[in-house]
């Protein structure tokens, strides 16, 4: 379904399990070649319910990647993981770069505090968890509370419980590939 598309998940260490493990297995189920990127080359660990969960094997951290290198972006929450890739340059720069090369970007929960960040959110519908409502209408976004909204390839969800649809969205975004009508911030 997805053979040939390259895919990179962003996190860090204090993404939320589910939000990481799940697309990841869906993803490469789909035949996606899915890459964890993230600040460092060491395991990052997750959170389950307040607690430290499993780790995860970083493939390549954001000084090795550029939109170039992938079809679709996906980033996890959980309230650690995006707090911290926010404070990173570089890694928004990546987020703000997948945008602007008008691929398919994904972010649940806490995510779309990247979105923000990158100032994609201007502009744009999105959901999120609904603790950063705040932060995402102060930076111009619309939000709203559903399972999951997709404004013109940028995908966004509210929590674990959304994952299905989530990931769905993610899979039929990736398929239809880049798009080429998007708005730019600018123009938003």
């Amino acid at each position: 379904m997805l053979h040939g598309k390259r895919i990179a998940i962003l996190a860090t260490n204090g993404f939320e399990q589910s939000e990481l493990t799940e697309p990841l297995q869906r993803l490469r189920e789909a035949n996606a070649d899915v890459r964890i990127v993230s600040l460092e080359k060491t395991d990052i660990r997750g959170e389950s319910n307040g607690q430290w969960a499993d780790t995860v094997r970083v493939d390549l951290t954001v000084d090795e990647v550029s939109a170039d290198d992938f079809d679709t972006l996906v980033i996890p929450g959980g309230l650690h993981n995006p707090d911290a890739l926010r404070s990173s340059s570089k890694a928004v720069s990546f987020v703000r770069s997948m945008f602007d090369a008008k691929k398919p970007v994904a972010a649940i929960c806490h995510g779309p505090w990247l979105l923000v960040e990158a100032d994609i959110a201007r502009g744009r519908k999105l959901t999120s968890y609904p603790s950063i409502k705040t932060d995402i209408t102060n930076a111009g976004g619309l939000w709203v509370d559903e399972p999951v909204v997709v404004d013109q390839a940028l995908i966004t969800s509210r929590s674990p419980d959304d994952l299905e649809v989530f990931i769905g969205k993610i899979i039929e975004e990736t398929r239809e590939g880049r798009h080429q009508h998007r708005v730019t911030t600018e123009a938003a």
